[in-house]
């Protein structure tokens, strides 16, 4: 005999999810800390292919996890650090109703706390999967470096995040690993070239945001608490593959008893080099022998060597060059890109620490500026927009300067992250630009374009002397068709017929114009908003139906009685 047949919707797929309200009944949590235990454990929600019969034969709005993911949550250490937390509150609470504060200061001190480093361990087991995964955390770890100290969020959090992102940018520019700059309306993007990995990351204009007051975040400083883990990992182990210690220290080291507060803020300068663990010693480079990749050719391997020159050389794009940077360019971003292609940069000292060299100093060779006019000029250091500098780095080299002088109308600032397909369109200056990478020189083709141009003039002049000649020839049909026309229009009579006056009714078009407009003001309405006038609209509209309802039961009422009243004088007249 076989086993006992299953009810429906308990085999198959149905079996495989749980409803949410299901699933933090199985791990006895509130919804905040389920939903920030899913946060930490990298655990979403998944939409079954047959929602229906997961769902019971119900169409209603659920959300679904897998039930493996439910059942991995049920042994993580956290969820009884979540509940001890919540006893420790609970404690606090009733010391502080008390005036207990020999209680308060003992629970304070005894407050629970936990780390997520088996978490991080547990979700990227090899560094290649953390440097992966490195984008998302690096723009949240910037974008709350910028949090003004308003409450929203822990101050500790934002000074956390602050140090973090000052570190990758200090090990960006000690590995030379920037490869592309792209300034847009979101803020400045970067993208770097992580032990053989491409790491892309947003951080926004300083100043150029406020608190929004539709982003919970609490969510967002739960992403920030795994994020900041894991970049403090990464950190470390980046540090350490270049010979740098960690956490950084500046070289040379600054005086005995210097408060660390101002090595933090050289640190964020970026001006500074980073203290190594050994002393690199100064030897011959020894030439390493190159040998070809199996199955690889020698067309590919020169292809491959060509690539890895041209690398070299754009990392040493600004070497020997030295930028002086005015007080009304970004200095941080600037500052960076600079440096991760081996420039020296410097500011003015009341500007913020860490200026090398002041504006006189007469090896100056740039200055970057964001206004027309300049008062105080470095003489032989010619003024040049900021915008330069990002430009030069995307184009991989040093691009011709007459285009970027203040107050000159500046050229467009191409991507690039786009790369054009065979057959898109191509900005004539990204032709421009191409031309110059492979090394033609621009002149000479605009000296061709000029003499295409020229040519082309000859022949349009022919073409307009021929299409001359056609049109005297077409005038003279032409005449000679209206004069047959006019000779046999003498005999015919001329009708004229009257036309129709074509009122406008102002009202309706006004009464059009405001029907137009209350629609669209409903379109653009918020959810919420529109939720309470569509209430609102709807028991307006029912209350005009039951008075229409009513009128129309009193106008009946009405007419029989009056029907009645006629059939009773009839009947007396009789």
């Amino acid at each position: 005999m076989g086993g006992l047949e299953k009810k429906k919707y308990e085999r198959g797929s149905a079996t495989n999810y749980i409803t949410r309200n299901r699933a933090r009944k199985k791990l006895q949590l509130s919804l905040p800390d389920f939903r920030r235990l899913c946060i930490l454990k990298g655990i979403y929600p998944h939409e079954p292919k047959h929602k229906k019969k997961v769902n019971k034969g119900s169409t209603a709005a659920r959300t679904f996890y897998l039930l493996k993911d439910i059942k991995f949550l049920l042994h993580e250490p956290i969820v009884n650090k979540f509940r001890e937390y919540k006893v420790f509150v609970r404690k606090l609470r009733k010391a502080y109703g008390k005036s207990e504060w020999s209680t308060v200061d003992r629970l304070k001190d005894n407050k629970p706390s936990y780390k997520l480093d088996h978490i991080v361990k547990e979700r990227y087991p090899t560094f290649v999967d953390a440097l992966r995964d490195l984008d998302d955390a690096l723009s949240m770890c910037f974008l709350f470096s910028t949090f003004p100290r308003t409450g929203k969020c822990h101050v500790q959090t934002i000074q956390l995040c602050r140090r973090l992102a000052v570190e990758f940018l200090n090990y960006v520019i000690a590995s030379r690993s920037l490869r592309k700059v792209f300034l847009s309306i979101k803020g400045i993007y970067y993208q770097a070239e992580v032990l053989g990995q491409p790491v892309t990351w947003i951080t926004p204009y300083t100043f150029a945001h406020d608190h929004p007051t539709d982003v919970d975040y609490r969510v967002m400083a739960t992403f920030t608490e795994f994020y900041t883990t894991l970049l403090g990992f990464v950190n470390f182990r980046l540090y350490h593959s270049l010979n740098l210690l960690y956490p950084p220290k500046v070289r040379p080291p600054p005086a005995p008893g210097t408060y660390h507060a101002g090595l933090s803020l050289k640190l964020s300068a970026l001006s500074a080099s980073l203290a190594r663990v050994v002393a690199p010693t100064h030897e011959d480079e020894v030439e390493m022998d190159e040998f070809p990749v199996e199955g690889e050719t020698a067309e590919q391997m020169d292809a491959r060597k060509k690539e890895q020159e041209a690398l070299e050389k754009h990392k040493k794009l600004f070497e020997g060059l030295r930028f002086f940077l005015n007080r009304e360019v970004p200095r941080e971003p600037l500052a960076f890109i600079i440096r991760c292609f081996g420039g020296q940069v410097s500011w003015d000292k009341s500007l913020c620490i860490g200026a090398t060299y002041d504006v006189s100093d007469p090896s100056i060779t740039h200055q970057i500026v964001d206004r027309p006019r300049v008062e105080q000029q470095v003489v032989g250091s010619p003024r040049w927009e900021e915008r330069w500098v990002f430009d030069s780095v995307n184009a991989k080299l040093c691009l011709p300067v007459a285009d970027y002088f203040p107050g000159v109308l500046l050229p467009p600032h191409l991507s690039p992250f786009v790369t054009e397909q065979e057959g898109d369109y191509v900005p004539p200056e990204k032709l421009k630009l191409l031309a110059m990478q492979r090394g033609e020189n621009p002149g000479d083709s605009e000296e061709e374009e000029e003499e295409e141009e020229e040519e082309e003039d000859e022949n349009d002049k022919e073409e307009e002397e021929e299409e001359d000649e056609s049109e005297k020839e077409e005038e003279m049909k032409l005449k000679k068709m209206e004069e047959q026309k006019t000779q046999s229009n003498k005999a015919l009579p001329v009708k004229v017929t009257a036309g129709k006056l074509r009122l406008e009714d102002k009202q309706r078009l006004e009464q059009e114009q405001q029907s137009e407009e209350k629609r669209l003001a409903i379109m653009m309405m918020k959810k919420r908003e529109k939720y309470l006038y569509k209430k609102i609209m709807f028991g307006k509209k029912r209350k005009v139906r039951e008075a229409n309802k009513l009128a129309a039961k009193r106008k009946a009422h009405d007419t029989a009685v009056k029907e009645e009243k006629k059939k009773s004088k009839k009947a007396r007249r009789a």
